[in-house]
């Protein structure tokens, strides 16, 4: 099979979802206009402020003008402005109070003359929060369509490279540990000529965090086009990854300052991909229980064991 059928890319989010609305505007980010892009900067830098901005004095922050506001309050979903004017007020409020320790603000950037302990502070808020608000915005639907998937699979082809390299590995690991024939490529060459050994029978994975990794893209498309099912995991649901996938599962990661690739969309990714492996391991839970019975007891006698050699 030489080709496959593509599902419409996803759609913007509708204002009803759960998730904040800063995280939808960055993760729509690539997809936006550059005038249109401003103003979603105002959004995710200044939520608290924008929320009591006019739309006037929004499009004069943003160097935009109000036709572009309104473009951007459709593309995320909401019916005019001032749908998107009570949301943004009704979350600061929320961010407001779970953002303060002690009277201290947390919820902000890492800078040069931060102490250590307000450098650990912001990182383990950021990291809860990569995972609160991946797990918010999940779609409950796509996600029981990838568990379907891969559940009734010949195997798994999984691609990632650099930093989600790892968190393909770990999903790999998690798959072949309940008999799922699973495979984890961040080689080029290798992910290429495995995927196109795949077909209808298979499920290729793809792992990007900015959906756009030139490596991962071509190798997905590779098994795309020998017939395999494609799903993508990215943290932004309008990018080149997107595009070819079948199905998308989507983070909610923010990187800042120090931490390009940071632990935050990692753990968003191992998030997702752990709902994937739950889902999967009770669809074929006999199966999957037997399998972790026989691999602890393959590997339990490599323990050490901490009462041996004491008196």
């Amino acid at each position: 099979m030489t080709g496959t059928r593509r599902t419409p890319p996803p759609t913007a989010p509708r204002a009803a979802d759960r998730s904040p609305t800063t995280v939808r505007a960055r993760g729509l980010l690539p997809s936006l206009s550059p005038a249109e892009q401003r103003v979603a900067r105002v959004i995710i830098d200044e939520a608290a402020t924008a929320a009591g901005l006019t739309i006037s004095d929004l499009a004069a922050r943003a160097r935009a003008s109000e036709t572009t506001v309104i473009r951007f309050c459709r593309a995320m979903g909401f019916g005019g402005y001032s749908e998107l004017r009570l949301t943004l007020a009704a979350e600061a409020g929320r961010a407001a109070g779970a953002a303060t320790t002690g009277g201290e603000l947390i919820d902000s950037d890492i800078s040069e003359t931060d102490e250590l302990v307000q450098v650990v502070k912001k990182i383990a808020f950021a990291d809860a929060r990569a995972v609160e608000d991946t797990a918010l915005q999940i779609d409950v639907a796509v996600l029981q369509q990838v568990v379907d998937l891969i559940a009734g699979a010949r195997r798994v082809d999984i691609y990632g490279v650099g930093a989600s390299a790892f968190v393909a590995a770990d999903f790999q690991h998690k798959l072949h540990r309940i008999g799922r024939i699973s495979y984890a490529w961040s080689d080029l060459h290798v992910a290429l000529t495995s995927a196109a050994l795949l077909d209808e029978r298979d499920v290729a994975f793809g792992i990007s965090h900015t959906g756009a990794t030139a490596d991962t893209v071509e190798a997905f498309a590779e098994a795309g086009r020998h017939g395999a099912r494609l799903v993508a995991l990215t943290n932004f649901p309008k990018s080149p990854i997107t595009r070819i996938a079948h199905h998308v599962l989507t983070t909610a990661a923010r990187e800042t300052t120090f931490r390009s690739g940071a632990m935050a969309s990692r753990l968003a990714q191992l998030t997702v991909i752990d709902c994937v492996f739950v889902g999967v391991a009770q669809r074929t839970y006999p199966q999957t229980r037997r399998a972790l019975e026989v691999t602890y007891e393959a590997v339990r006698g490599r323990r050490v064991d901490s009462g041996r050699g004491r008196a």
